[in-house]
């Protein structure tokens, strides 16, 4: 008997249920239980009446646009012409209504007394009394609105401005040459936000994020904030291909407001470069020496060829190949000290007091270097032949003793397969 009871109960909600759908469908409107609730917001954070809650039901697929009216005949949109289906049912399930949270942001307006200088993407309706209009047009073009009002108090309306924003230099060349290898980007935040991006745009809409430098100031909060643009290439990663892009910084706060600025940036010879010591001695060797056994005060010759493999040119700085070194001297002796980006050829041995204390361009000015600005380069693709001597003046601690060579990317590496290349035993003998 229950059983028969439950049967006859659940049949009747079928019914009901389908007949509820017939009459929803039958009803020849376009929006049917429009409703926003509460009628009254205070849009300012504080977790207390911030949101209200529109819903509708759509009997037809539509086209809707939500829009906000003040007092003063000003129009405020919230959506416009979203594409949005019917809403379904079926026997078993009743419709259920689009809900939309409406937090008293609207798309960015400009107010007469607006000082921001860029552009207001989304922003709160200040206090007032306003009127919601909810209109939807079908695919015939039929279309239907219904209003209501909306009453919006204590409105946190002070945006997360983005001041003085700036990019410098703003053309740069990532390629770890040591020139002009980062831009330096800043602003001053006027209040707190929730988050700040800070991106390139591409031509197709890609983002290149770019990270803030950390220092004293925490992210998002009021005050200045700089970044350190390298365009990836310290971490291992490819620059943006060259080219002009847009540098676009957002800031949005804890109520939705959103403010954007912008500025430009120029990307010119971009790219990780990469560089070494190959081997093409007749022997299989990378380093050739002229002797493997030299007396004291004679001159130890050596040859090597160093190739840019990568895409972009590598730059090189003195003393020239075929320069000769006392065997108690370094690369300063001649006038050449480190240089943050430069590449040179070096050799060390086993009792050096420094790291590769002899030191050669990776070329031959106009043979295999060229001339960029005041600066010479080895360009991508080019090898070079590198010859260089060292004149054994004293007898080391250790004899024999081991030479090698190395190719330094001076204050930024030397690698794994371009450190100790080739290690020579050699024999320095007395008189």
């Amino acid at each position: 008997m229950r059983l028969l009871t439950a049967l006859i109960a659940l049949a009747a909600l079928a019914v009901g249920l389908v007949v509820a759908h017939q009459v929803l469908y039958a009803d020849p409107r376009l929006l049917r239980d429009v409703s926003l609730k509460p009628a009254t917001i205070t849009p300012n954070g504080d977790g207390k009446d911030d949101v209200a809650e529109l819903s509708y039901v759509l009997t037809r697929n539509a086209r809707v646009s939500i829009t906000f009216v003040g007092a003063d005949g000003t129009r405020y949109d919230f959506r416009h012409d979203q594409p949005r289906s019917l809403n379904r049912t079926n026997a078993l399930s009743p419709v259920e209504p689009y809900h939309v949270l409406f937090s008293g942001v609207v798309n960015g307006f400009r107010r007469p007394d607006d000082r921001f200088p860029g552009e207001v993407v989304a922003r709160v309706l200040p206090d007032g009394d306003y009127a919601w209009i909810v209109s939807a047009t079908d695919d015939a073009g039929v279309t239907e609105a219904v209003s209501g009002s909306l009453q919006v108090r204590e409105a946190d309306t002070a945006l997360p401005e983005l001041l003085d924003f700036t990019v410098s230099p703003e053309e740069f060349t990532p390629n770890q040459d040591g020139l002009d290898d980062h831009t330096f980007i800043n602003y001053y935040l006027t209040r707190q936000a929730e988050s700040v991006q800070v991106y390139l745009l591409g031509p197709n809409g890609e983002r290149y994020a770019i990270a803030e430098r950390q220092r004293g100031i925490a992210p998002g909060a009021p005050g200045r904030h700089d970044y350190d643009y390298d365009g990836g290439i310290n971490v291992g990663l490819s620059p943006p291909p060259d080219g002009t892009y847009p540098v676009v910084a957002e800031a949005q706060d804890r109520i939705g407001q959103r403010v954007r600025v912008t500025s430009r940036l120029t990307i010119r010879d971009g790219g990780i470069p990469r560089a070494q010591i190959v081997a093409t001695q007749p022997d299989g060797h990378a380093l050739q020496w002229s002797a493997t056994s030299v007396m004291i005060s004679h001159t130890l010759y050596f040859t090597l060829t160093v190739e840019n493999y990568g895409t972009v040119p590598i730059r090189t700085t003195g003393p020239a190949p075929g320069t000769c070194y006392d065997s108690d001297q370094n690369f300063n002796r001649f006038g050449f000290a480190e240089e943050s980006g430069a590449w040179r050829v070096g050799i060390d041995f086993d009792t050096s007091l420094r790291n590769y204390p002899f030191r050669w361009a990776v070329g031959t000015q106009g043979q295999d270097l060229v001339q960029i600005g005041r600066y010479w380069y080895l360009p991508a693709g080019r090898r070079a032949t590198v010859t260089g001597c060292i004149r054994l003046v004293d007898v080391p601690p250790r004899n024999p003793l081991q030479f090698w060579a190395g190719l330094i990317h001076e204050d930024v590496e030397i690698s794994d397969f371009n450190n100790r290349v080739d290690p020579h035993w050699i024999t320095v003998q007395e008189p």
